[in-house]
């Protein structure tokens, strides 16, 4: 009976911003689907823009083999929106009936998006088109709502807790204020957990309110107890004038105002590349092969992820739209005040 089933394809894509893991999210999805469902896999090319181009190939099971190492994605990316109103010509947008088309045409049972929180939302619209999606967080953010983590996140705060790490002597040995920007537009957990591995005096986040003045008065009490250096990790989201980065508006205020030698140190998109930590090689695998697994079962309209350490899905309609934030009754933030961390506010 099972050998008269119409075998599956199904599409991967890769959107957004790269991180690492996207390699092996991409051997857990295929590897799983064509050895134990014995589907047909196709990698679509530069994100969206593969399907909106019909651009894609097929992928076999050994060119699966000796990429979960890799950084990057071996099937590009981009930061194509199909869902914008109008081109930039201002013509009438016809992306998303060029999905629908290509994906009809080349007859797929499901497309797997694995991205951040843009490509979770466009992933719910291609759901309420009608198609069969399921979704795959990534992002060293870790602010894809619905998922306790996304794989990239363990990478990045290793990358930049390893900086802060070395930042410590320079900073000991001439006696300065040291500021390391790490990336996180809107959400601070990269700042937050790279800040508490590496011993950081202050962590600013965008969730948390901070003033100079507070600022000022800690690096000043530093210095009256004979700690005669600081580290100041700042998630480069926080609020600031928009013709500086967050470091360098941090480090002109302390300087200006306490005379004490300020340095800064932007990460940039150190934190993004290379190879992935064996945690995010686990992680990604492992939401990969139960994408795979929900394929199998007609489990669609769905992101995988992790909650309360077990897998799971969630609906993408709740998923779409929304950030994960952190809290400022968090555990974490309490742990860490208790320990002497300022928050600046």
């Amino acid at each position: 009976m099972n050998s008269q089933r119409k075998q599956k394809k199904i599409g991967i894509l890769t959107a957004g911003g790269d991180c690492p893991g996207l390699n092996a999210a991409i051997r857990g999805v295929g590897k799983t689907a064509i050895v134990e469902y014995g589907m047909r896999v196709f990698g679509f090319n530069a994100g969206f823009l593969g399907l909106i181009n019909n651009e894609y190939q097929e992928l076999r099971e050994s060119q699966l083999s000796g990429i979960i190492t890799m950084g990057g994605t071996i099937l590009g990316t981009s930061r194509e929106k199909p869902y914008k109103l109008v081109k930039e010509d201002g013509s009438e947008n016809d992306k998303p009936e060029k999905i629908i088309k290509n994906y009809h045409e080349l007859g797929l049972d499901c497309v797997v998006c694995i991205g951040g929180n843009g490509t979770m939302q466009t992933a719910n619209l291609l759901s309420q088109e009608g198609l069969n999606v399921i979704g795959i967080p990534k992002t060293i953010d870790n602010d894809v709502w619905g998922t306790d983590i996304t794989f990239g996140f363990d990478s990045a705060v290793q990358i930049a807790t390893d900086a802060i790490d070395r930042l410590h002597t320079t900073a000991n040995s001439h006696q300065r204020v040291m500021i390391i920007e790490v990336m996180g537009h809107n959400a601070g957990w990269l700042a937050l957990y790279s800040g508490l591995a590496g011993g950081g005096d202050i962590i600013l986040l965008p969730e948390i309110n901070f003033k100079i003045k507070s600022i000022i008065k800690n690096i000043e009490k530093r210095y009256a107890r004979k700690k005669p250096y600081s580290i100041i990790v700042v998630a480069e989201g926080i609020k600031k004038p928009h013709n500086k980065s967050a470091a360098s508006y941090i480090a002109k205020a302390i300087q200006s105002k306490t005379g004490i030698e300020t340095r800064e140190t932007v990460l940039g998109y150190i934190q993004r590349g290379g190879s992935p930590s064996s945690m995010d090689r686990i992680l990604a695998t492992h939401y990969g092969a139960f994408a795979a697994q929900c394929i199998a079962e007609g489990r669609f309209g769905t992101m995988v992820a992790i909650r309360n350490n077990e897998i799971e899905t969630v609906p993408l309609n709740e998923v779409g739209g929304k950030l994960k934030l952190i809290e400022s009754d968090f555990t974490l933030v309490q742990k860490a005040r208790k320990m002497g961390v300022s928050f600046g506010d």
